[in-house]
């Protein structure tokens, strides 16, 4: 089996492993005592909290290990507001944000506070001017990304920094897909990570604070952590993470450059080998393991379904592969297509066999879905009958719409149009996706009593 995920998890790291063992024999004690178990305990975590510090690119005591990367982000920017309530209850972050900082700014607009969301390009990158230009004179703190979790996309976070610095506003930064690769160039205010990401075990996120920034603790008080993540330390946990953290980065260059090639490789080629495909993300821009693209006229669930039964674990942010019906916020943002998404995210190791066996058999895995479903065929048409053409897809998910669209484009003439009718969110973003990925003109939507109709004009 080829696991390619590693966005979501990375294979726990061999270094993590030993590390995780060892400490398990040495750091069950409370490094809160002081007696020779509990001496030994405070050891381990010191140097853990060094090593990963170091990592990190910041003090020692500006550090805390938290049980999670979402516990990190939601106690970083909870601390971060709170402690500039006197200035404003404004937060900017971009648009492609981890659904646990896009969670944290809901709590604050419940709570009264307002929130800027800062659009993204169709690479998914915010432009820097644009987030300089929404911080305000209440805005209490920023929040930016290092790299985009679904398509591997940087975000301009040194350029961003500097605007922040400028106008007096921390900076939160989400660093959990890049600090395995290395340090944030950039000058941040407070920093979040987790370590499964990097191969450490789960359960246990860093969060960074700068000295100088203002920061209030929320909760009940503890004594622990600096009073920022409350509770009994998993000591052998947090021993393996920051092993292993010190350990991926010793080979990082290295792997980086080797990966970069496999999921170039990828990219060049998947287009050529399956029709009608959008890769999405930074082209350049854009971390070592992560290639992304949608397939039309695919069911994505289905489509995963295909390579895992092929021997490939891979991720999606189709629609209909999550429980609530509703399209990646991400791919969403970036207006590209949301159906038959697949994410492959390689973890350091990764055999190049493993990538050519991947687009070996991707290929019969899109004709398979897409004849399920009755894709039309790349040259399909059909007689021009008339004008004018409506399609009813009420209740009907996705890619059907999009596919039912595909089918009748070619009964109208050259400038008549076909109007879809969908109650599909996923339509929203597909329909116009379809129209530029094949040469049609997308009209725009009306509200009909039982949906909306989305008007496509053919112009091809």
């Amino acid at each position: 089996m080829a696991y390619f995920d590693a966005a979501s998890a990375a294979p726990l790291h061999p270094v993590a492993r030993q590390a995780l063992l060892a400490s398990l024999d040495e750091g069950w004690a409370d490094p809160a005592r002081l007696y020779r178990e509990g001496r030994r305990a405070r050891l381990l975590l010191d140097a853990a909290r060094e090593a990963a510090a170091e990592a990190v690119g910041c003090r020692a005591d500006e550090l805390v290990f938290t049980p999670s990367g979402t516990r990190a982000v939601h106690s970083g920017v909870a601390g971060a507001l709170a402690g500039r309530r006197r200035v404003g209850r404004h937060l900017i972050v971009s648009a492609v944000e981890h659904s646990s900082v896009l969670h944290a700014a809901e709590e604050l607009e419940r709570d009264g506070g307002t929130v800027t969301q800062v659009p993204v390009d169709r690479a998914g990158a915010v432009d820097a001017g644009a987030f300089a230009a929404a911080l305000g004179d209440d805005t209490a703190l920023a929040c930016l990304q290092s790299a985009n979790h679904e398509v591997g996309t940087e975000q301009p976070v040194a350029q961003v920094a500097e605007a922040c610095r400028a106008a007096g506003v921390p900076l939160l930064v989400d660093a959990a897909q890049s600090l395995g690769w290395g340090k944030v160039q950039a000058d941040w205010s407070l920093l979040t990570a987790s370590a499964h990401k990097w191969g450490g075990p789960s359960g246990v996120g860093l969060l960074a604070v700068r000295k100088g920034v203002r920061f209030a603790p929320q909760g009940a008080a503890d004594e622990r952590e600096s009073g920022r993540a409350p509770g009994f330390e998993n000591l052998p946990a947090i021993v393996a993470a920051a092993a292993s953290l010190r350990a991926v980065r010793v080979e990082a260059a290295q792997e980086a450059a080797r990966l970069r090639e496999l999921t170039e490789r990828i990219r060049a080629r998947v287009p050529g080998l399956v029709p009608d495909v959008e890769v999405v993300g930074d082209a350049v821009r854009r971390l070592p393991g992560i290639v992304t693209f949608s397939c039309l006229y695919v069911d994505g669930e289905t489509l995963l379904h295909e390579l895992d039964r092929a021997g490939f674990s891979v991720s999606s942010g189709s629609s209909c592969t999550s429980s609530t019906l509703t399209p990646s916020h991400v791919l969403k943002a970036m207006g590209v297509l949301t159906e038959g998404n697949v994410r492959v995210s390689l973890p350091p190791g990764t055999p190049a066999e493993d990538v050519e066996r991947f687009l070996e058999v991707l290929p019969g895995a899109v004709a398979a879905v897409r004849e399920r479903l009755g894709a039309p065929a790349a040259a399909e048409s059909a007689p021009q009958t008339g004008a004018d053409l409506v399609v009813d897809a009420i209740g009907r998910r996705c890619p059907i719409p999009v596919i039912e669209l595909a089918k009748v484009i070619g009964d109208v003439p050259v400038g008549g149009t076909v109007r879809v009718l969908s109650d599909d969110e996923a339509a929203r973003l597909d329909i116009p996706a379809w129209c530029e990925m094949r040469g049609q003109e997308y009209v725009g939507e009306e509200r009909e009593e039982r949906g909306t109709a989305y008007l496509v004009r053919r112009i091809t």
